[in-house]
């Protein structure tokens, strides 16, 4: 049983948590499934703009044939019969202007259009959580149950925490469905997050008004309130809502919605747009989402924003949602910036300059070898990399195979040998190689194979160190 809180209502408990002992299993941060929302409507769209691409002039008739092919690819993502039209049309008078019709080349101007159009659907330039001057910056959560509202409270603490490392708190005020106060407890402890909460006995308007209180003589950065949903949009829903922003006066209001339902989430998003005033849209179960239409179709419907994207059931598969990113991605255009933010936040700078220090030198062991690839490997599945790099289409992708246990096996071997044949691979020959293969759960060809390659990637970083080009013939040829 957790303490009473001194001077608080009869029952009033509260648990707080730093740093988990023993955090859950999480994915790589970064390791989002963003993309392969989009991949059926991306292939479409590709298609239909390499073949305007194609095209040395572009006549009406080709940005006709080119907005019908791209008007039934929105309508087959499940995007609002409503915003598609509107989203055409816009993109047909924009093509038939003079910034299109007579240029150079054309193609690139439809493209270009298509990409700006696209990221203004989704709502434009990226946003984000306005802190208060004075904290703690209150939050308030809503959305019908089943939507993962409280796994998305959970990741959005983890979020502030990692990213803006502030000191959140959590106020549990979901006493209507069964074990919600015991799941927000859970998840809130292990994203190191203070949950507090007053069982399932208390008001939630009280629980939220006391846990403001609490959150201030803690001198808590952020509180984020989870509150209750229902099966559906009712008018005992809406009022509890009302009187607990009334109680907490939140700075952000989010709606978090589940993209798997489709255009209903469109929908509800609307409803509530319309009786609870919320600023932005935290889009739930995105990864299970194959079409992508809610998120394509919310903002336009709604007027607000998608703030985050939850990419799958882990507490790390939580992002910020960047509309002109995304709409580069689904054009097969990369994400330059996302990949390069992935990089910043698992390369250390020091380990950078030791690390370009011996490849300089020629110094680079197995070891080393071994640490960038644990670190490329937490930045995310080496698929969801490629595809960040401009160039590599969906199409390019769809036909390429990473095994990521090949990538096990790497790290296995090198793990079965001792310090000394990680600096020293030339050692390995004979009964070494035997007992590193059955370390490893491998083959000794297996070993000989990662040993080869490693030799032969020392002597390009050799060439390369003494300013000369490697023979990329011959490299070719040992391949």
């Amino acid at each position: 049983m957790a303490p009473r809180v001194p001077g608080g209502p009869r029952g009033c408990r509260w648990r707080s948590w730093g740093r988990a002992p023993a955090p859950p299993a999480v994915s790589p941060p970064g390791a989002s499934t963003l993309l392969g929302v989009f991949d059926a409507l991306s292939e479409k769209l590709q298609a239909t703009l390499s073949d305007v691409r194609g095209h040395g002039t572009l006549t009406e008739d080709d940005i006709k044939k080119a907005m019908r092919e791209i008007r039934l690819a929105l309508l087959e993502a499940d995007v609002n019969f409503k915003v598609v039209k509107e989203f055409t049309t816009t993109v047909r008078e924009r093509c038939m202007g003079a910034d299109v019709m007579g240029q150079l080349n054309p193609g690139q101007q439809v493209v270009k259009i298509v990409n700006e159009e696209l990221a203004a659907l989704m709502g434009g330039a990226s946003a984000g959580i306005s802190f208060s001057p004075r904290p703690p910056t209150v939050i308030l959560m809503a959305g019908l149950q089943g939507s993962g509202k409280t796994t998305a409270t959970a990741k959005l603490a983890r979020h502030l925490k990692e990213e803006h490392n502030s000191s959140v708190a959590v106020a549990a005020c979901d006493v209507y469905r069964p074990a919600a106060v015991d799941q927000l407890v859970k998840v809130g402890g292990q994203v190191g997050a203070t949950v507090y909460e007053q069982g399932t006995d208390a008001n939630p308007v009280d629980i939220a008004r006391w846990a403001l209180d609490r959150a201030k003589q803690d001198g808590k950065d952020v509180l984020i309130v989870d509150t209750a949903g229902r099966l559906h949009v009712d008018a005992t829903l809406m009022d509890e809502l009302v009187q607990i922003r009334a109680a907490v006066k939140p700075h952000t209001i989010l709606l978090v919605v589940d993209a798997m339902t489709g255009q209903d989430a469109v929908n509800v998003a609307e409803q509530f747009a319309e009786a609870v005033n919320f600023d932005g849209v935290v889009m739930s179960k995105l990864d299970g989402d194959a079409r992508g239409g809610a998120a394509l179709s919310v903002k336009a419907v709604t007027g607000k924003p998608i703030l985050f994207a939850s990419t799958g059931e882990k507490l790390d598969q939580f992002e910020r949602f960047h509309p002109d990113r995304m709409s580069q991605r689904i054009l097969g255009m990369g994400d330059v910036m996302s990949l390069i933010e992935k990089a910043e936040a698992q390369f250390d700078e020091d380990q950078a300059k030791d690390l370009e220090r011996k490849l300089r030198r020629n110094e680079f062991t197995l070891e080393d070898f071994l640490g960038q690839l644990k670190q490329i490997r937490k930045m995310g599945p080496l698929t969801s990399l490629l595809g960040m790099i401009p160039g590599f289409a969906g199409q390019q992708l769809k036909g390429l195979k990473v095994d990521e246990r090949e990538l096990d096996r790497i790290e296995a071997i090198i793990l079965s040998m001792t310090p000394e044949e990680r600096r020293r691979p030339e050692l390995i020959k004979g009964s070494r190689r035997l007992r590193i293969a059955k370390g490893s759960g491998t083959n000794v060809q297996a070993v000989n194979n990662l040993v080869k390659q490693f030799g032969q990637m020392r002597k390009v970083m050799k060439q390369l160190g003494k300013g000369k080009m490697p023979d990329m013939a011959q490299l070719m040829k040992q391949r």
